[in-house]
């Protein structure tokens, strides 16, 4: 018995070894599932940093801010990039809007972006705003140098904080402007990001 006892440790040892072999890479495979997900995550915003940057750029907080921004999260999820721009305007029912600012991806990449575009407007007249546009999906900076079409039906308006969503393929822009009045419009219409200012709206 002494000596059947002995000659069966090594066996039971050697079991015991494989079973925590693969534990642990059950274990492993596991946790790998997570990994793509914490990736994209660290080429995103999460919506807490992309509320204090609206914000400190808009230099108020308003409720409609953070609705408006509340609403984005949930319907296009975390944006890897935003623009911090300033608008001019202008209209006589059908009107145009000229911008310039800075676009800024989660990947570090920045670049001067100038914008432009015919809208159909609500009033007569003249207006200089601030832009924050978050952007979902740029594969890269010089993407966003493209034309930008409004999606129809996209205006959404709470308490003096306007957002409207415009779409390339699998790009998104959501601009949002503080105020009221006929920036509202924008959401009908295109906007052209350009690497340079043009006063041709087209």
């Amino acid at each position: 018995m002494r000596n059947h006892s002995s000659r069966c440790q090594p066996t039971g040892f050697f079991q015991i070894r494989v079973r925590a072999f693969l534990i642990g890479l059950l274990a492993l495979l596991w946790l790998g599932q997570f990994t793509p997900a914490r990736a994209a995550d660290d080429n995103t915003y999460d919506q807490d940093t992309v509320m204090q940057e609206a914000k400190a750029f808009f230099g108020e907080t308003t409720e409609g801010l953070a609705k408006v921004i509340e609403k984005a999260f949930k319907e296009h999820g975390r944006p890897n990039g935003y623009i911090k721009g300033d608008e001019l305007s202008a209209a006589i029912t059908v009107g145009v809007s000229y911008g310039k600012g800075e676009l800024k991806l989660k990947n570090g990449e920045t670049a001067d972006v100038f914008w432009q575009g015919p809208s159909l407007g609500f009033d007569l007249g003249f207006n200089a705003s601030k832009v924050f546009v978050l952007v979902y999906n740029l594969p890269n900076k010089d993407a966003i140098y493209q034309r930008f079409p409004g999606v129809d039906g996209s205006l959404y308006w709470i308490a003096g904080v306007g957002m409207n969503y415009q779409q390339r393929q699998n790009t998104v822009l959501a601009p949002i402007r503080l105020g009221v009045g006929w920036r509202a419009g924008a959401s009908v219409g295109y906007m052209h990001y350009t690497r340079e200012r043009t006063y041709n709206p087209l």
